[in-house]
């Protein structure tokens, strides 16, 4: 079955964005992400208190975002094809919870204000990516699933 691409090389840019933007505000020991909302100078200490150093924490993001963007670009390539179907269906259901999860906050704050900050535009972004991901692991199933009896 002929896979559609573009939604996986979409979703890729978007990861390296992603990464790109964390490594600046880890360069500049900033939280959030540049374009968004801004932090308040409290969720700084409350963040380095409760979960781990500002800087620190925005490598790792950085990092995820090459992960990610690694991800999604390994389902339309031949090294990603070798990765045994379902373990690459399992990380990527993981991937789209976990980044669910933040579209979703990102969308119900745009649209509802639950007073993050995110405006209505980053609220159609989160369900641009939402789509975007699905349509990538549809994508990658419909190709890798094997051919049943001809009938």
């Amino acid at each position: 079955m002929e896979m559609a691409r573009w939604p996986a090389y979409t979703m890729t840019v978007l990861f390296l964005g992603y990464g790109a933007g964390k490594a600046v505000f880890a360069a500049q020991g900033k939280l959030g992400f540049p374009g968004g909302p801004v932090v308040p100078a409290e969720e700084y200490v409350a963040y380095a208190r409760d979960v781990m150093n500002v800087t620190t924490a925005q490598w790792f993001a950085a990092a995820n975002g090459l992960i990610g963007a690694a991800l999604f670009l390994s389902t339309v390539t031949r090294v990603g094809r070798r990765v045994p179907r379902p373990l690459m269906l399992a990380v990527l259901g993981v991937a789209f919870l976990g980044v669910g999860a933040g579209m979703v906050v990102m969308i119900a704050d745009g649209f509802f204000g639950l007073g993050v900050g995110w405006r209505w535009y980053h609220g159609v972004l989160g369900i641009v990516v939402l789509g975007l991901m699905a349509a990538t692991v549809r994508s990658y199933a419909r190709a890798t699933r094997r051919a049943g009896p001809a009938g």
